[in-house]
C-alpha cells in the first residue's frame, strides 16, 4: 500500500496535493468538491487589504450620511444584513467550510501594512481557520526606499502576525530578493511554519485600441516550476519551515519533481482552473503510478532525495548548471 500522507504546518494531510488560492475556493460547495477530488488541504482565495480599506470607507459613509439633516437621521444607518462586507463574507465562508469538510482550511491574506494584517489575522483565527497564508505581493516604487528596508518590512509583517495569533503561518513570497537564501532564513526565524515558493507577479498589459492599461491574467505553464524547484532543493534541510511548491505544477510528474527536490506539499491552481477540480484525481493517479514503477512506498521516502544536500552533483542547482546549459546547447542545422 503506497503512503501519500504528508505533514504540513503541523497537520497530517492525506496527500501532498493542495489546492492553492484561486476562485475555485470561493464557495463551500467548491471547497467540498476539492476535498472530494482528493485535495489534502485547501488554501482559500486571497483577501486583499485594499478590499478591507474600501469596505471601511463605505461603512463610514453609511454611518455619517444624513446625520446632520434630521433628528431622526439614525434611520439612515444600515440595518443588520443590509451591509454585507467582504470581510464578513470571508469569515463566514471559513466557518461554513470548517463545518462541511475534514481537510485543513488555510486562509490567505494579501496586505501591505502590519496593522491591517494583524487585526484581520485575529478574526481569521477566531473564525476557525487552520492556518493563515501571508501573501507578500508588493511592487516597491519609492525611489528612496532601499532593498534592505523592503526586506525588513516583510520580516516585520511576519513577526507581527506570528505574535498575534496561535495558528500556523505560511509566507508566500517572491523570488526577487537580493539574497533569497538569507530571506528564507529570516522568515523561518520570524516563526513562519511554511514558505510557499513562489508568488506569481501578474503584469499589466496595454490595450492599443482603447488606450487603457488592463490586467492580463495568464495561467501558469510547466516551465514556471523550474524556479521554485531550484530553491526548494537548495533550502531543503537548511531551514525548519516546511517548503510548499507552487507555480507550474500541472501533472503528476511535476509533483514528483517537487517532492524529490524537497517539497512538503505541491500547490495547484492553473491546472485545476483549466481542467476542473476532478483533475486532481488524474494527478494523484500519475503520482502513484510513478511511485510504483520506481519502487517508492511513501511520499516521505521521496522527499528531498534529489535536493542539493543529497544530489550527486550539488553544484547542479547553482551556477555550474547555468554554465553547462549554455555550453552544451545544440544549435539546429540549417
Amino acid at each position: 500500500m503506497l503512503d501519500l500522507t504528508t505533514t504540513y504546518m503541523g497537520y497530517r494531510l492525506r496527500s501532498p496535493l493542495v489546492a492553492s488560492a484561486s476562485p475555485l475556493s470561493e464557495t463551500v460547495d467548491g471547497i467540498k468538491r476539492l476535498e472530494d477530488a482528493g485535495a489534502g488541504a485547501v488554501v482559500m482565495f486571497s483577501l486583499f487589504e485594499e478590499q478591507l480599506r474600501l469596505e471601511q470607507l463605505a461603512l463610514d459613509h453609511y454611518l455619517s450620511y444624513g446625520t446632520e439633516s434630521h433628528a431622526e437621521a439614525i434611520s439612515y444607518f444600515p440595518q443588520p444584513g443590509e451591509f454585507k462586507t467582504t470581510s464578513e463574507g470571508y469569515l463566514e465562508l471559513i466557518r461554513k467550510a470548517k463545518e462541511s469538510v475534514e481537510i485543513p482550511i488555510f486562509a490567505s491574506l494579501n496586505g501591505t501594512t502590519p496593522e491591517k494584517w494583524v487585526s484581520f489575522a485575529r478574526q481569521i483565527e477566531e473564525a476557525g481557520a487552520d492556518g493563515l497564508e501571508l501573501n507578500l505581493y508588493s511592487i516597491p516604487t519609492d525611489l528612496d526606499m532601499t532593498g534592505a528596508e523592503i526586506e525588513q518590512h516583510d520580516v516585520d509583517v511576519v513577526n507581527a502576525v506570528r505574535r498575534s495569533i496561535s495558528i500556523p503561518v505560511a509566507v508566500k513570497l517572491s523570488p526577487f530578493f537580493s539574497n533569497m537564501a538569507n530571506m528564507a532564513k529570516r522568515f523561518d526565524e520570524a516563526g513562519a511554519s511554511s514558505l510557499v515558493l513562489f508568488n506569481r507577479f501578474y503584469q499589466p498589459d496595454i490595450d492599443v485600441e482603447t488606450l487603457e492599461v488592463r490586467p492580463n491574467i495568464l495561467l501558469s505553464t510547466p516551465q514556471a516550476q523550474r524556479l521554485p524547484m531550484r530553491w526548494i532543493a537548495i533550502l531543503y534541510g537548511r531551514i525548519g519551515a516546511d517548503l510548499a511548491a507552487t507555480g507550474g505544477i500541472h501533472t503528476g510528474t511535476d509533483v514528483v519533481k517537487m517532492l524529490l527536490a524537497g517539497a512538503t506539499v505541491t500547490m495547484m491552481a492553473s491546472a485545476l482552473l483549466k481542467h476542473g477540480r476532478g483533475y486532481l484525481r488524474d494527478v494523484e493517479a500519475e503520482l502513484l503510478a510513478w511511485m510504483t514503477e520506481y519502487e517508492y512506498v511513501s511520499v516521505s521516502e521521496m522527499r528531498g532525495a534529489l535536493s542539493q544536500r543529497h544530489a550527486e552533483d550539488p553544484a547542479a542547482y547553482e551556477r555550474a548548471q547555468y554554465m553547462k546549459a549554455l555550453t552544451y546547447y545544440k544549435v539546429a542545422r540549417g
